[in-house]
């Protein structure tokens, strides 16, 4: 069974390449029947955000993405574990890691380092200036264990490093990039514990993903580099690695990589501005991938029976916000109007002050501006002008050749019309039959009559359809804003 896990440092909000991560490993895991998991990787406690936890999972509860095991939140919105391989918080399992480093240094696998950070910092520079490859020069490499902890019992500060194979070439098969091959000499002996007691990323995710069964690593392309240390450690352990994958990075539309600096990159940033969960798991589903045809829409069911790492590009994806938009104003298109109307109504009553509408009739009034809005923040704000008629110049209201004059007697007729018609009858569909009548009766073009009434009643040239108007504006609203109008021109 194939078991994925996502495992998120809580040092702020997620970023939509922790997304991408979170997406791929519950796609793979659910492809099979597997089990996706999440852990908090909080080792390194001066990046620690308060709430970041709470944050990422609201996220991943809002785009659908559930764990089955691990972090959750629970019923009461309070951060909980499920799972017997716990616990999932990285900070809780110090005594776990302290029992594997305590094996490593006893098979001669790892060392104690009493290399202080300036003579690091000296070493990396001559490194530098020579044009050699950075890295741990191996000074502390071949203390005897035995005087190294006389020297920590005598309270001098040390981190722990793996000790690293120096000769041949660690290998694997990545999933998305093939074969990939290190030379040892050039992988790093890294620091796995450091002197406040903590263990680093490397050393805890090779324990963690080893206790917790995880089959498949996914991640970022940035952590290639640091794939040989760890199966290296699964070495020194004698246990059997995971299958690998690197996804492409992120990139700004000018392939540099996907930063704060050229626009928005946490998920947090897209939802205050009114992007639906389908649209953002759609649009970074596609990032770095495609099912191979002209196929764009996927619910998240569908993207688990099609994605495959096979179809993953190698090269980095970009980030175009003008693709996203667009999957936003398609699924607004898609959606049910009172769907709509129920993940807008908080919106609404911010925004207008609305505590009484049913859903049906919220329903009624998104439904008129969402085939034209990008986003549910500008959809509620394009509907302004069903609660507010907005000022506008009477110049307006003139239709082509047509002059004011004209346009305020064909006003007066249609409140004339209008106001004979009963409230049953007051719907998109009877209205535009009876006032089409109304228009051939009268012999006018269908322009001078349509165009002043969708000005006079949304006060805009362009505007949804004037009998949807009318319907979601009630017969009163309907005829004070044609007598608006008119007062206008006169």
């Amino acid at each position: 069974m194939i078991r994925t896990r996502f495992a998120p440092s809580p040092t702020g909000f997620m970023h939509v390449g922790n997304l991408k991560m979170a997406i791929t490993d519950y796609l793979i895991s659910k492809q099979s029947g597997g089990q996706f998991l999440l852990r908090v990787e909080d080792t390194d406690r001066t990046r620690m955000v308060e709430g970041a936890v709470e944050n990422l999972l609201h996220t991943l509860n809002w785009v659908g993405i559930i764990p089955d095991e691990g972090v959750k939140l629970g019923q009461d919105g309070k951060v909980v574990q499920v799972g017997d391989k716990g616990p999932y918080i990285q900070s809780e399992r110090l005594e776990i890691y302290h029992k594997y480093v305590d094996e490593l240094l006893g098979k001669g696998h790892a060392y104690y380092c009493f290399c202080s950070k300036e003579r690091l910092e000296e070493v990396r520079k001559k490194q530098e200036e020579n044009k050699q490859a950075t890295g741990y020069d191996g000074h502390c490499r071949d203390i005897i264990l035995a005087d190294a902890k006389k020297r920590i019992e005598a309270g001098e500060g040390a981190v722990v490093r793996m000790r690293t194979p120096k000769e041949g070439v660690t290998k694997f098969n990545d999933l998305i990039r093939g074969e990939v091959v290190f030379e040892n000499k050039l992988v790093d002996d890294q620091v796995i514990l450091k002197s406040d007691g903590f263990p680093t990323y490397h050393l805890a995710v090779v324990v963690d993903d080893h206790l917790m069964e995880i089959t498949h690593v996914i991640r970022g392309d940035e952590w290639m580099s640091s794939t040989p240390k760890h199966l290296v450690l699964y070495e020194m352990f004698g246990w059997q690695p995971p299958l690998f994958a690197h996804l492409p990075l992120l990139l700004n539309p000018d392939k540099s990589k996907l930063s704060k600096r050229q626009g928005d990159v946490a998920v947090e940033d897209y939802i205050k501005k009114g992007y639906l969960p389908e649209a953002i798991i759609n649009f970074i589903a596609f990032l770095g991938w495609n099912p191979g045809d002209e196929r764009e829409l996927f619910s998240l069911e569908e993207l688990i029976k099609e994605f495959s790492l096979e179809k993953v590009t190698k090269s980095g994806a970009v980030f175009n916000l003008e693709k996203l938009d667009w999957y936003n104003k398609e699924y607004l298109k898609r959606m049910d109007n009172e769907e709509l109307a129920g993940i807008c109504r908080s919106l609404m009553m911010e925004k207008y002050g609305i505590t009484n509408y049913e859903l049906g009739i919220m329903g009624k009034i998104l439904a008129l501006e969402k085939e034209r809005a990008t986003t549910l923040i500008e959809l509620v704000e394009n509907v302004k002008f069903v609660f507010e008629l907005p000022n506008y110049d009477s110049s307006i209201l003139i239709w082509k050749k047509s002059n004011l004059e004209e346009a305020k007697n064909i006003l007066q007729g249609l409140i004339n019309s209008l106001d004979t018609f009963s409230v049953q009858d007051w719907d998109k569909t009877t209205l535009e039959q009876k006032v089409g009548e109304w228009i051939k009766e009268k012999g006018f073009g269908n322009g001078n009559v349509l165009s002043p009434l969708r000005v006079a009643l949304s006060g805009q040239q362009n505007s949804p359809g004037p009998f949807e108007i009318a319907e979601v504006l009630g017969k009163e609203e309907t005829i004070n804003r044609l007598q608006t109008a008119i007062k206008k021109i006169t």
